[in-house]
This record gives structure tokens, sequence and C-alpha cells, in this order.
């Protein structure tokens, strides 16, 4: 009799019918761990927006030959599917998931720039999608001067499970 094959989660469905595969694991880019669980929450750190270990872009959103708003929020909701991946290495199973708590948000901006909510709505619109009412959060959007490997975006996750 053939091994049965492992379960994808119905979050990670969901993220497959959207044409998203959930990554490895991205590499720490300092002294830190990816994601940390405590009590019934895995916190994660911050996650970039690398596509098979590279960022797509880099720059200031709203600066002259930066990022733009559009595309910052792109990488944003990529970042939250990095965050997913960082949350299944400490649960094993996302369908665990029962309420994403808190969403912060760091975006590199020009300082003449002030859509740093628009460009997180991003990742807080994926986790919407793929996980419903628990996606539900509350958040942060903050304008920082500059970001690791010059990234345009960065987010972290608070997640509460079962």
């Amino acid at each position: 009799m053939a091994a049965e094959e492992p379960r994808n989660s119905a979050v990670e469905g969901r993220l497959e019918a959207l044409g998203i595969s959930l990554p490895e694991v991205a590499a720490p880019v300092a002294a830190y761990v990816p994601a940390v669980v405590s009590g019934s929450h895995v916190y994660t750190s911050g996650q970039l927006p690398f596509i098979e270990g590279k960022l797509t872009a880099t720059g200031k959103v709203g600066a002259a030959g930066g990022v733009d708003a559009e595309t910052a929020s792109a990488l944003a909701a990529t970042c939250a599917v990095n965050a997913l991946a960082a949350i299944k290495s400490q649960l094993g199973d996302l369908d665990r998931i029962t309420r994403i708590v808190k969403v912060v948000g760091f975006v590199a901006s020009d300082p003449s720039f002030t859509g740093q909510p628009g460009v997180i709505n991003g990742a807080s619109e994926l986790l919407g999608t793929v996980l419903g009412d628990a996606g539900v959060h509350a958040r942060s959007a903050v304008g920082v001067a500059v970001l690791p490997l010059d990234s345009p975006v960065e987010v972290e996750v608070v997640a509460e499970f079962v």
C-alpha cells in the first residue's frame, strides 16, 4: 500500500487557488529566528518580500525612481505569504490558526509619501482572503527611512492558534 500524500491545509488550498505556493521559510539575515511560539501565539520576525531567496524590488516607496505604491502593496502581500510560511514552520498546519491578532508593516518611504496604510493593505487583504474572519486583525503601518537590504516593505505577524 502506498504511503498517503501529506495533506495541504485549507489555508494552503486557498493560497494555491490564488496561484500562490507557500515558500520555504526565508533564512534570517541577522541573529534571530523566523518565528517563535509563546503560549498560544506565534510571533514572526519581520518578513521581507523574498521570492526564491531574492528581493524583486528595492528602494523607497514614493521616491522618484523608487517603488510605486501598487508594487509595494503586492510586495507586502508577499511578506504576508512569507510570514505564513514561518508560522507553518512552527505549527505544521496553517489550519491551526484561529486569529491573526496583529500585523505590523514597515514601509521604506520617501519623506513626502503618506500612503503607508494602503501599502500594508496588501498584507492585510491577503491574510483576510486566505483566512477569512480569522484573518481580520489589528494593525500598524509605519513609514521608516530604510529597511534591511533596502527592502521597500517588511511585515511581522502575531497569530493565535489551537
